[in-house]
């Protein structure tokens, strides 16, 4: 009987377990920037459209996931406070979902494919390029739209019809940057970028142009942000090299740890900073641009001037208590475009097309809404933007004229 009883206890103990490990813990999802927007306010017959979005929304890359994310949900938020949109007679509201793939590859496939079955997304955004080339392998067969946050040429060269690369390509910066630095500095460069499949694709097009300019590459590493944190020792063995100039990039807060490190072991060249981390975000973590004299990159979105920025700019600060980036930016008109374009396709749906009514969507874009100017989406799907680039020179940012 006794034995009964103790059988009894723990069969009754199991069920408790699995009950308790059914509950939803909302403070690790909210901790990692899961969830969804709030459901919209629907009027009788509104209907309802879900968006994905895949990025690293926990871990060393989360500052860069959560601000491109903030752009998407600036948008859905203004969209469906302002009635929603209408499409073929029938008004819609945006859903948006959003899943943490700790900016890895196979987590972003992972979410893409949770997205579609549980939620029929017919867009999904991914703001780096290993997550835009994982799911690459199948959503022409899923039908469903990227939105891809990234400006490695490949992922639009390849292809793939369902595919909006939202961002300039990268290829552009490398005459400018390389330009000024050799000018500036001299020609000798380490590089010392993210060991993403981003950083490697940057290194692979930089290291060899710089050579064709007449520079020499003295020190060649790379930095996995996913598990370093203190950079010491290979700043360390870059800096015997004596170079010139430092390549450097990624998510903008350890970047700029990077530069840091350099600044305080004597380094006093100039850098190159790759398009991902931005100039206005590093300053944050250092409080000024001392650091960064010298570092030659993109225009920060708070330094521009189209149309729509003023505007946009308010509303983010109002709303997240900070100046917004460029990723921010790109997300919110990139929002409005394919909404434009579901206006002009007569679907919300059906993404083949809404792809090919994205130009339509790019024409009919309101001008303040405009953060960025894109006057059009070329051959290979990605947004023609005019390439804008900047220097720190006394403690300020200064623009870089780039010719066409």
């Amino acid at each position: 009987m006794k034995r009964f009883r103790s059988l009894l206890f723990l069969i009754v103990l199991s069920f408790v377990f699995v009950l308790v490990g059914c509950v939803e813990n909302p403070s690790s999802k909210e901790a990692s920037g899961e969830g969804e927007t709030d459901a919209p306010s629907v009027e009788k017959g509104d209907k309802v459209v879900n968006i994905g979005y895949s990025g690293p929304l926990s871990g060393p890359a989360a500052y860069y996931g959560e601000r491109t994310l903030n752009g998407l949900k600036l948008a859905v938020e203004e969209i469906n406070n302002n009635g929603g949109f209408e499409v073929d007679g029938e008004t819609y509201k945006f859903k948006l979902i959003s899943l943490d793939d700790k900016y890895l590859p196979n987590e972003t496939a992972a979410n893409a494919k949770r997205l579609l079955q549980e939620n029929q997304t017919p867009i999904i955004f991914s703001p780096h390029s290993g997550g835009i080339q994982a799911m690459q392998v199948f959503n022409e067969q899923e039908n469903f739209l990227i939105g891809a946050y990234t400006s490695e040429p490949n992922v639009t060269e390849t292809g793939n019809s369902l595919t909006v690369r939202i961002p300039p390509r990268y290829d552009g910066y490398m005459e400018p940057f390389t330009e000024y630095t050799m000018e500036n500095f001299g020609k000798k460069i380490a590089a010392l970028p993210t060991s993403s499949q981003y950083g490697k694709d940057w290194t692979e097009t930089l290291l060899p142009f710089w050579k064709e300019k007449g520079g020499e590459v003295v020190y060649e590493s790379s930095i996995d942000f996913a598990k370093d944190t203190d950079f010491f020792t290979i700043v360390t063995n870059a800096l015997k090299k004596d170079p010139d100039v430092l390549f450097i990039g990624g998510p903008s807060e350890p970047t700029a740890k990077v530069a840091k490190q350099a600044r305080e072991l004597g380094f006093e060249g100039g850098f190159i900073v790759m398009d991902q981390a931005k100039l206005d975000e590093m300053k944050n973590v250092t409080e000024s641009y001392e650091t960064f004299e010298g570092a030659v990159g993109v225009v920060p979105l708070i330094e521009s001037d189209y149309p729509g920025t003023p505007q946009f700019i308010e509303k983010y600060r109002e709303e997240y208590g900070e100046d917004p980036g460029s990723e921010a930016g790109f997300h919110y008109v990139a929002t409005y475009v394919f909404m434009e374009a579901m206006k002009a396709a007569g679907t919300v749906d059906d993404s083949k097309a809404i792809r090919e009514n994205i130009q339509k969507g790019l024409d009919n874009l309101p001008e303040d809404k405009q953060v960025y100017v894109i006057p059009e989406i070329e051959d290979d799907g990605g947004f023609k933007t005019e390439l804008r680039v900047a220097a720190v020179k006394n403690g300020e940012i200064v623009s870089i004229n780039v010719e066409d």
